[in-house]
């Protein structure tokens, strides 16, 4: 018999001791079963009745291993223990500013790096921008099996029937010499928790000190972050400088259609993109000594 504890009348929390356990069940539990990670999404809502699995007695979940090359996040770990292992760390310093500036405190202690990253539900992740200019990787349980996907394409899968099933076991970065990650985002004015836009920037150099390598991914515009494909291929080559940054964004506003919102309309969290370029650039800069 599955540990579990009752919940009200109809609801049962059940308790597995590994990450194969809370897939096996959830497989067994099918539209009844529901994983249950920092629960702050509960915080929201009141819990329905059903069976929720949860997960964060699974030690295996929350481990941050990083290595010379590679840096390996449990899908358990929350926001706020990602942001302190990174400390320091000038290459991911912008997936620190990611984790670190979501939210506000409470939920940053109790928020999820899977959780974040599995909703279909919230826009404005700012891992899922930051992890997807790091070019992350992701590795899922499933009743078939593991199976490793790229970010990208994971954001796209979750929301297909075929996801339902899956736990996110952790969260791959590789480390590459040379290569500096950074975020910036725009808070709402009166409730700085959440933002408008946010630009996440991870590129190398050449030996002039241009841009090269770059990959560009943007959050909170539309319902889903995504690439910016069109403006790391303008962003190459330049100079990293404010002027050429506005330039190249200015010439790509057209590849996003901002999202409507009761906070700012969509048209707003377009038009903010080339200031959230140009501080990325600029921080990209500062980091490596070329302001």
């Amino acid at each position: 018999m599955h540990n579990a504890e009752r919940w009200a009348d109809r609801t049962t929390i059940h308790l597995p001791a590994t990450a194969g356990a809370a897939v096996k069940l959830l497989g067994e539990l099918g539209s009844e079963g529901r994983l249950l990670a920092g629960g702050t999404w509960l915080m929201r809502a009141p819990m329905t009745s059903g069976h929720y699995i949860a997960l964060a007695g699974i030690a295996e979940l929350r481990q941050i291993e990083i290595g010379q090359d590679r840096l390996r996040i449990g899908a358990g770990a929350s926001h706020a223990e990602l942001a302190l292992a990174l400390d320091g760390l000038d290459d991911l310093k912008g997936l620190a500013d990611a984790a670190g500036g979501a939210a506000n405190p409470a939920i940053r202690r109790r928020a999820t790096v899977g959780g974040n990253l599995c909703t279909t539900a919230f826009a404005a992740s700012d891992l899922a921008s930051a992890l997807l200019a790091a070019e992350a990787e992701v590795t899922l349980i499933t009743p078939a099996g593991t199976l490793r996907q790229e970010l990208a394409i994971y954001l796209d899968w979750r929301r297909t029937s075929a996801a339902q099933h899956h736990l996110l076991q952790h969260v791959e970065v590789s480390r590459r010499a040379g290569r500096r990650l950074c975020h910036a985002r725009l808070p709402l004015r009166r409730a700085g928790d959440y933002p408008v836009a946010m630009v996440s920037l991870a590129a190398g150099s050449d030996r002039q000190g241009r841009l090269a390598d770059v990959v560009v991914a943007v959050g909170a515009v539309e319902s889903q972050a995504r690439r910016w494909p069109a403006l790391e291929r303008t962003l190459t080559g330049q100079l990293p400088c404010r002027s050429a940054a506005i330039t190249c964004a200015q010439a790509n506003l057209c590849q996003f259609a901002g999202r409507e919102g009761p906070e700012v309309p969509g048209w707003y969290r377009q038009q903010v993109l080339p200031e959230l370029v140009a501080r990325a650039v600029a921080q990209w800069a500062k980091a490596g000594g070329q302001e």
